[in-house]
């Protein structure tokens, strides 16, 4: 099954929740709360995924996202749609959240952009050396 437009995209996502697509790399970047948690390209979605999920997207037979550059394959942390969640919107809502999740833990307590965070204080200033003669 094939999903290469936004709209077809949000409503794949309905049962998990309001999701924002923007157009990038060639396809599309699925973004909640501001994070990107999944992508599509060429009609194939694909969930971020870490070592908590990964177990579980290889137990349904899925696999990592590959693109070749500069004459070598390059694997991302995202892994394809399994196909039976096409159909199976609560499990696809569930595998989702576990998707927003992994991308909650490699963004690694970074604020979102746009968020308001607090400055560390500057260093106080060092006394001035006095020029060598």
């Amino acid at each position: 099954m094939a999903f290469d437009d936004p709209e077809s995209i949000r409503e794949l996502f309905g049962q998990f929740g309001s999701v924002s697509v923007r157009r990038m790399f060639g396809g599309h970047g699925v973004f909640a709360d501001g994070m990107m948690f999944a992508i599509e390209q060429s009609g194939e979605l694909y969930l971020k995924a870490d070592d908590l999920t990964i177990p579980k997207l290889a137990a349904e037979n899925s696999e990592p996202f590959v693109y070749r550059a500069k004459g070598r394959e390059i694997a991302l942390s995202y892994w394809k749609l399994p196909e039976r969640l096409y159909d199976e919107p609560d499990d696809f809502a569930a595998f989702a959240r576990e998707a927003f999740g992994a991308a909650e833990r490699a963004a690694g307590g970074k604020k979102k952009s746009g968020s308001k965070t607090k400055k560390a204080p500057k260093p106080e200033p060092r006394a001035a050396k006095k020029k060598r003669r």
